[in-house]
Formats: C-alpha cells, structure tokens, sequence
C-alpha cells in the first residue's frame, strides 16, 4: 500500500500552483505536478477558502476528497505532487461521496496519471 505524504508548507502548495497543470471538475480543481518518478511517495494538498463554508463543513469536505483520493492512490504514478482545491460556485451540500469521486476519477484521467 503506497503512503501519500500530505503538503503543509506554503511553499510547497505555491510551487504546485505555479508551475503545474491544472485540471478542473464539476466540484474540485487540481493541480498536478509531475516530479521525480524514482520517488516513491505522492504528495496530496487539500484546499478549500474560509468563504466557502464554517470549519465543519470544510473538514466534511476534506474528509471526503481525501477519502475519494485514497481510492485512487494505489493505482496512480510515482512522485506527483497534487493539489486539489473546492471551486467557490460549486454548492456546498453537493458535497458528497458519489460527486467527488467521480469528479475526481475524470480528473486524474484527463491528465493521465493513472497506471492500468
């Protein structure tokens, strides 16, 4: 079973944002960068502005991103670096499950990162 490392430093999601691609759903947009491939781990960033929701529905909503992430973690590459952030026009009680993962899966295979 793969570990994804989670990103905390600023820095790290700057870098992201900047310099990779971004990728956008129904509920959620991505931001991946692709680095060393002999690196073992990814790194996985959630984000989701203060405007968005009160604290309790922005954990609701990064407990279910990182549960959908999980899903997909054993059969995506080595060494990306991935940031996934909440869309401001996206409703907030569409915040379930099914959503995400589907939007998510539709992400990772427009950029390509999934291994068969």
């Amino acid at each position: 079973m793969k570990k994804t490392k989670m990103m905390k430093k600023n820095y790290e999601f700057k870098y992201v944002l900047s310099k990779g691609t971004y990728y956008s759903g129904h509920y959620i947009e991505a931001f991946i960068k692709k680095t060393n491939k002999a690196q073992k781990n990814n790194k996985l960033g959630i984000a989701i502005s203060v405007k968005i929701a009160k604290a309790v529905k922005r954990n609701y909503i990064k407990r279910r991103i990182r549960e959908s992430y999980r899903c997909y973690e054993e059969n995506l590459q080595n060494g990306l670096q991935i940031v996934i952030l909440w869309k401001k026009k996206a409703q907030v009680n569409k915040a379930n499950y099914q959503n995400i993962k589907k939007d998510m899966k539709n992400i990772f295979d427009k950029a390509k990162v999934i291994e068969e």
